[in-house]
């Protein structure tokens, strides 16, 4: 995922008491106490994830101007927020794969021309990118869309081999989330790079995605999906107002082959996440 400051939409990966302390009458029973557990945790992710938004939304664009928060700081503290959910290696790890992934938008927009500023990480939402200006036309944003995917996928393919090789059951493990998040990263839905890639297809595709992504926050609700929804559904909403605009028939304007082209990289880039996917699940890993 991946998010462009200047851009009026995207880069990119926001969100009890079992573990409080309160006294119980009597112990539950086994088997609810994973659940209780995931539920206590994804109480707490969700309350960080609104302390930073609300922080982010009253100090987000002072600390960016002011280059408060830096790469390698946002690097940092990212380390730490997904390090509560495997350990360190694991934030270490996560936190790389999703920089690499965010590399492919930024070599992919400066190859056009385009300046883009190092990604900077934002705690269980991935990264966001900067750029002045958005890329030429649909061909060219869905270019810089798929170049994340692409390039994160061959991170995760990298981080598969090494554990392979040295039959770490940690690393392929890791390599199973990397995939996973660049296939969530091809949702037809804006912010997320596959809406950004369907645009050059056909924008209409971005209700598909908004059905499957409702559905899928219907049958398996998170804390995240809403806000994805939340900002896609204003997206296509500001897109189709602006349909009228001088220049949006042109920026959208994308040739036969142009559109074959992103079509076959589009459906080939998630078939082959799916079959990573498969090869690189370790049973009871809890990925």
């Amino acid at each position: 995922m991946h998010q462009e400051l200047s851009v009026p939409s995207t880069e990119l990966e926001t969100p009890a008491y079992t573990e409080s302390g309160y006294r119980r009458l009597a112990p539950e029973p086994a088997h609810d106490q994973p659940v209780g557990r995931l539920r206590a945790l994804g109480r707490r992710i969700w309350g960080i994830l609104v302390a930073a938004g609300a922080f982010l939304l009253k100090f987000g664009a002072l600390l960016y101007k002011l280059k408060i928060v830096t790469v390698a700081g946002s690097m940092i503290v990212s380390v730490g927020a997904y390090a509560l959910l495997g350990g360190w290696w694991f934030g270490v790890g996560l936190v790389g794969l999703i920089f690499v992934h965010e590399m492919g938008h930024v070599v992919a927009l400066r190859r056009q021309g385009v300046p883009a500023s190092a990604p900077l990480f934002i705690p269980f939402m991935g990264a966001v990118i900067g750029m002045r200006k958005m890329p030429a036309n649909a061909w060219r944003e869905a270019e810089v869309a798929l170049a994340g995917p692409l390039l994160g996928s061959l991170g995760a393919a990298v981080v598969w081999a090494i554990g392979a090789h040295y039959h770490s059951r940690f690393l392929v493990a890791l390599a199973f989330i990397g995939f996973f998040l660049n296939l969530f990263n091809l949702i037809p839905v804006v912010p997320l790079d596959g809406g950004r890639a369907v645009a050059a297809l056909h924008p209409a595709i971005w209700l598909v995605g908004l059905g499957g992504l409702l559905a899928l926050e219907i049958l398996r609700p998170s804390p995240i999906l809403p806000l994805i929804l939340i900002i896609g559904g204003l997206e296509l909403w500001r897109r189709w107002r602006s349909r009228g605009a001088p220049g949006f028939a042109d920026y959208y304007r994308v040739t036969a082959w142009q559109r074959t082209i992103v079509a076959v990289a589009y459906l080939g880039l998630a078939a082959l996440l799916v079959l990573g996917m498969s090869a690189t699940h370790v049973p009871g890993s809890g990925f």
